[in-house]
Formats: structure tokens, C-alpha cells, sequence
């Protein structure tokens, strides 16, 4: 995930084409603090450096947001709106990631036919101070087993946890701090990839 707070003394679209130039495909872009005027400038940059390395950009909650800077989906949280009118409004080329953080919202999920569902917080997150209670990798491993969507492992999600969490069947992981915060953005991306261990996984 890409979240100027995060690294707020690195331009994000260089942080994109640094990640894409390691094999990451897949970013989200995630900011709760920004006006819209500069959620949407920095959306439109990195919706070009996106399409200039070959990479998917999912914006993050916000679907005007994405329809304005044409972004490849949208990623929705459980107080976002229904799927369903997210579809009518996106069209049906656009990828919808959903949040989830218990097994009844997996459950409701897989009637409401996202692309992919994002599960957590596995452990503790220091990026998102009002996180949903931590599910371990055993609530993980039982989510899993609810649905056959691409599920995409989230919350405090370390290199030498990754591999753990591939084993018991999640497709992917998304990261912030763990990467962005690196001193060697590039050594940190190479260290998911050892756990990720198959080329068709993505770190988000």
C-alpha cells in the first residue's frame, strides 16, 4: 500500500516505480488525511506511473476517486458502499477489494462477489490505531476455508511472517510500514517475494 503518511519525505510515484522495478503489480493507494484536491493530484500521478511501468492501481475506499483519475479499481472497507451499486458505478472492468475482519463478513462477501477480500488485522498494526480485533493465523486458516476468492492477508504483516501466512492459503499480503519504512526498499521487497515463494502471488 502506498500512504503518504507513512513516508511522508518520499514522492509516492517514485516509491511506485522503485516497488514495480523489485516485480510489484499490484498497489493500492491509501491516504485518510488528504483534501480531495490533493488525494486527487497525487492519485492522477500515480495513476500515470502506474500506467508507465505496467502496474495496477487500486485506490482505496474512495470511488469517485477512482472514476476521476480512471484508476484500475477500488478497494471498499465495511462502512463503504454496497458492492453491488460500486459494480453500476465502476462498470464491470474495474477490480472491488473488500475488508474483512471476522467470519460472518467472509461470509457476506462471497454473496456479494468482490474480485479479491482483504483479511485481518493477522497480528497488530501500528498503521491503523483503531484496527478490528487481531484474528492470528488461526482465524486466518478459517477463513480461508470459507470462500474461494483471492483473499489477501493484512495487518502488521512482517518478511519472516509471510511465509506462514502463504501456507495456510491466503494469495497474497497487503504491506505498508514493513516496506515503506525499510532502509532499503528494494532488500525489503525481495524478502516478501522469498515468502511469497510463487510467482502468481502479490504483495499489495
Amino acid at each position: 500500500m502506498l500512504d503518504p503518511t507513512v513516508r511522508p519525505d518520499r514522492s509516492l510515484p517514485d516509491i511506485l516505480r522503485e516497488a514495480a522495478a523489485h516485480g510489484i503489480r499490484l498497489f493500492q493507494y491509501r491516504d485518510k488525511q488528504a483534501t480531495m484536491k490533493d488525494a486527487y493530484a497525487q492519485a492522477h500521478a500515480l495513476r500515470q506511473a502506474a500506467t508507465d511501468v505496467g502496474a495496477l492501481l487500486i485506490i482505496n475506499d474512495r470511488c469517485d476517486l477512482a472514476m476521476a483519475v480512471d484508476a484500475d479499481g477500488v478497494h471498499l472497507g465495511q462502512e463503504d458502499l454496497p458492492i453491488t451499486y460500486v459494480r453500476r458505478l465502476l462498470g464491470p472492468g474495474k477490480i472491488i477489494g473488500l475488508s474483512t475482519h471476522s467470519a460472518a463478513q467472509v461470509r457476506e462477501a462471497v454473496a456479494e462477489e468482490p474480485d479479491y477480500v482483504g483479511f485481518g488485522p493477522i497480528f497488530s498494526t501500528s498503521t491503523k490505531a483503531d484496527h478490528d480485533p487481531i484474528v492470528g493465523l488461526e482465524g486466518l486458516r478459517a477463513a480461508r476455508a470459507l470462500t474461494m476468492l483471492p483473499m489477501f492477508a493484512i495487518g502488521g504483516i512482517t518478511a519472516d511472517s509471510v511465509g506462514k501466512i502463504i501456507a495456510i492459503g491466503a494469495d497474497g499480503v497487503a504491506v505498508i510500514s514493513a516496506i515503506l519504512n525499510a532502509p532499503d526498499l528494494g532488500m525489503a521487497i525481495r524478502k516478501f517475494q522469498q515468502g511469497l515463494s510463487t510467482p502468481d502471488r502479490q504483495a499489495l
